[in-house]
C-alpha cells in the first residue's frame, strides 16, 4: 500500500515537471527574438532547444537525474528570463503607471 502512494505521488511529480517544461516551452516561443537580446539573455534559439531537449526527456525517457536537469533549466526561464524578456517587452501583470485606471490615464479631471 504505501508503494502504491508513493508511486502515485512520483507519477503526479513527473506530471508537474512536465506541465512545468511545456509551459515554459510554450513562453519561450510566444516571446520575441529581439526581447532576448535586450534582455541580456542567452538567444531564443538556445533557450527552445534546451527546452525541448527537457520536454522530450520528460515524455520519452524517465530518467530522473535528466528530468531533475530540465526542471532547473525550466525553473531559470521561469524565473530569471521570462521577467527580463517581459519587462523589455512592455508587458506587466500590473499593467502601467499608478494613475492609471481600468479606462486609461487618470488625470484628476484636467
Amino acid at each position: 500500500m504505501l508503494l502504491a502512494a508513493f508511486g502515485s505521488f512520483l507519477q503526479l511529480l513527473f506530471l508537474a515537471m512536465l506541465v512545468l517544461a511545456v509551459v515554459a516551452l510554450v513562453f519561450a516561443v510566444t516571446a520575441r527574438e529581439d526581447a532576448y537580446r535586450a534582455a541580456g539573455k542567452q538567444k531564443k534559439s538556445f533557450w527552445l532547444i534546451i527546452l525541448g531537449i527537457t520536454v522530450v526527456v520528460n515524455l520519452v525517457i524517465p530518467i530522473l537525474f535528466l528530468q531533475i536537469a530540465g526542471v532547473i533549466a525550466s525553473i531559470v526561464f521561469m524565473v530569471d528570463v521570462r521577467p527580463a524578456i517581459k519587462a523589455v517587452s512592455g508587458g506587466s501583470s500590473r499593467g502601467g503607471s499608478s494613475s492609471d485606471g481600468p479606462y486609461g490615464p487618470y488625470n484628476g479631471g484636467r
